[in-house]
This record gives C-alpha cells, sequence and structure tokens, in this order.
C-alpha cells in the first residue's frame, strides 16, 4: 500500500502507526487527529494529572523512531468518508486519498440532556478537559458527579483528596455496578462514603439544572457549584456515515478487525466492536486501556494481508481510587449473575471471579497484586478456544 491514513491520533492512532511500521509497511503514512496535542495518556486525567498541575509533558507518550517520519495532521477533524472512492475529507477542506484506511477515532463524553443553566459543567475526555476542571477544585468547593462508573468514581476521589465536597448521583443501586456486581458496588461505596464523606443520591437521574445546583428526578435539590458530567460515551462515527456501515454501537468489524469484511479498512481502540471468541461471536466494544495496543497490533497485519488468525483478547483495567486498587482481567461483566470470592474479604483485599455457564470469564482484584500473573494465566487457560 501507497498510503495509510490513521484517523485519530490518541493512543489507538499512536499504537496502528507503530504497528503498521513493524509489520512492514514501508509507504507514506499519515495520522489525523482533532485535537491539537500529541497522542498523551489518558486514563490520568481523571486521577494523578487532575490532583495536581495540567501538563502535556507529563501524560505525552514517547515516539519512537519507526513513525518519525510519520505525517501528523494535528488540530484539523475528519468530517467525511467515501469508502468506494478511499477519500477522507478533513475540517479544513482537504481531501486525502488512501489505500488503506485505520479507524481510531474513539469516544466522546456523552452529555446530560437535562434543561436549566446554572453551575459549571464539565466533562473528563480531553488534556483540555482536567485543565479547565483542575482550575475549579480548591477545598469547600461543592462538586455534583453525575455517573457512577470509572470515570465518576475516580473523579470523586481526586476531588476529596483536593478538599471539595462532593456529592455522587447516578440511577444505579451502587456505584460500578456493571463491571463489579451489587456487593462490590456496595462496598466502594462503603469506602468513598464513610471513610472519605462522599455522599451517594443513586437511584435517581437529573431532571433539570437549577440556578445553583441540581433538581433530581425525586425532587431531591442539590447545591453545586461544578457539574461533572460522568454519565459514559459516545463513539465518533459520524465522519462515516452515507457508506453503508452498521454504525449502531461504534463500528462492526470481523475477527480481524476489518470494517464489514472490507480489506482496505480496519478499527482499533474502543470505536472498533468486534466478536472475541475467547468468550463467544457476539461483536462488542471494549473501552479498556489495553484495547488501543491489542487491536492495534492485529489490525495492522490484518490491513496488509498478514493475518490469517482471528482477534481473541484477554481485556484488562484498572483504576485508582485513595489508596485503592482495583484491577482485572477478563470480561467480568459477561460474569455478573455467578460472583465467587476467590480469595480474602471484601472489608480489605479480595479477589472476585466471574463466571458464565460455570466457565470463569472475569476476575476483579481488590488489592492483592501479587496475585496478577496466576489469575491472569487462570483465565487465559479457562478461556482458551478448543481448536476447530
Amino acid at each position: 500500500m501507497r498510503r495509510i491514513v490513521v484517523v485519530g491520533a490518541s493512543l489507538g492512532g499512536l499504537r496502528a502507526a507503530e504497528q503498521l511500521r513493524a509489520a512492514g509497511h514501508t509507504g507514506e503514512l499519515v495520522v489525523v487527529g482533532d485535537e491539537p496535542h500529541p497522542p498523551y495518556n489518558r486514563p490520568p486525567l481523571s486521577k494523578e494529572v487532575l490532583a495536581a498541575e495540567v501538563s502535556l509533558d507529563r501524560v505525552a507518550f514517547r515516539m519512537r523512531a519507526s513513525v518519525a517520519d510519520t505525517d501528523w495532521r494535528l488540530g484539523t477533524a475528519a468530517t467525511e468518508a467515501d469508502l468506494t472512492a478511499r477519500v477522507v475529507r478533513l475540517a479544513d477542506g482537504t481531501e486525502m486519498s488512501y489505500d488503506g484506511l485505520v479507524i481510531a477515532t474513539g469516544l466522546r463524553p456523552r452529555r446530560l440532556d437535562a434543561p436549566g443553566s446554572g453551575p459549571s459543567r464539565h466533562v473528563v475526555r480531553t488534556l483540555d478537559d482536567a485543565a479547565a476542571l483542575r482550575a475549579c477544585l480548591e477545598p469547600g468547593v461543592r462538586v455534583a458527579v453525575v455517573g457512577a462508573g470509572f470515570i465518576g468514581c475516580e473523579v470523586a476521589a481526586t476531588a476529596r483528596t483536593l478538599g471539595a465536597d462532593v456529592t455522587m448521583v447516578a440511577p444505579e443501586n451502587e456505584p460500578m455496578l456493571r463491571p463489579l456486581g451489587a456487593e462490590f458496588g456496595a462496598e466502594l461505596r462503603r469506602r468513598h462514603q464513610q471513610q472519605r464523606g462522599v455522599r451517594f443520591l443513586l437511584g435517581r437521574t437529573v431532571a433539570c439544572f437549577t440556578g445553583n445546583g441540581l433538581e433530581l428526578s425525586d425532587g431531591t435539590m442539590v447545591h453545586a457549584d461544578v457539574v461533572v458530567e460522568a454519565v459514559g460515551s459516545v463513539p465518533c462515527v459520524e465522519w462515516l456515515e452515507g457508506n453503508g456501515l452498521d454504525l449502531s454501537d461504534g463500528v462492526l468489524c470481523d475477527g480481524a478487525l476489518r470494517v464489514e469484511g472490507r480489506p482496505d479498512v480496519v478499527a482499533v481502540g474502543d470505536v472498533a466492536r468486534f466478536p472475541n471468541l475467547r468468550y463467544d461471536d457476539v461483536p462488542r466494544r471494549v473501552e479498556h486501556w489495553s484495547m488501543p495496543t491489542d487491536t492495534a497490533k492485529h489490525a495492522a497485519r490484518s490491513l496488509l494481508g498478514e493475518n490469517g488468525r482471528p482477534f481473541m483478547p484477554l481485556p484488562s483495567f484498572w483504576s485508582d481510587q485513595y489508596d485503592m486498587r482495583l484491577q482485572s482481567f477478563g470480561a467480568p461483566a459477561l460474569g455478573g449473575g455467578d460472583i465467587r470470592f476467590l480469595e480474602g474479604d471484601l472489608s480489605e483485599e479480595a479477589v472476585l471471579g466471574y463466571h458464565r455457564d460455570g466457565r470463569l470469564v472475569g476476575v476483579v482484584m481488590l488489592g492483592r497484586g501479587g496475585s496478577m500473573s496466576r489469575y491472569r494465566k487462570l483465565l487465559l487457560d479457562e478461556t482458551r478456544v478448543p481448536a476447530s
């Protein structure tokens, strides 16, 4: 291929460029991104970067020599693609032809659909988002965090550590309910609430913004100076509309990460929806930090016609909240109906196993870092796909 265009200049785009070079692509390589910043690490934005001075130097990825000749088109989003003509159009009017296309546009934060206005509203997805929120966090400021998933819990922990008065609002009955389950979520809430003083208003949604905070679905008034919206993400796929693709939840891919079987288009990172035969043949998106690297390696070889194997990653995630570290391998959300204690006690440190049809499909560790390699190997063994 003479020219490969990578649309998306975050971790997925960077790793795709690196893996294309590693797989033998010697032609032109162009990476397009809507942010003005070069690729940087996002997980610290809700934790240590938010807790201290926000700096690109602290989170920027080191560029490998193999991608030194890459043409980086930063600060200009892709607005349209014609997959038949093999053309990508940018916001500045540029049209770029390609022989191979990598879709790495990732996600953007979902925003609350509620009327009214009042307190300062924030999301945490980009470095600029973190800088804007950090400027508001100081002792005594009233912060309402809407959403009790990864980002919501991490932002709440960071804001509380900085001395803010934090209230968490979510429709679920426990924080991080889907990935952890009710019992684990209840322990997480206990630690936030009893040990750190976070207020929880669960089982409720935001009805409207008021001049000094929020009104919830049950009429509860939440006074807040700052609102952090951590209510999920939306795949950035609008620029691909009109090509007959299934964009209902990210970009539908086959088992080799080719976009609906097209040999000249692949997708990487959390915008890609693909089947993982380690579990089943249902295409799903995976929003964990390990996915951009794992998908990039596989997709690069698929794009260059050198990959005949199905993609069967073992997803992983971690979350740091105060002095707690949660680590996970596998797909615990698939085994939420059968959760078993494997080690320890939730009041201190513990390992929980998540099972589907009696088979271990995910492990979540609260502490117990020394057990990580053992459980990772166990999951690889348990979810190994028999040879056909």
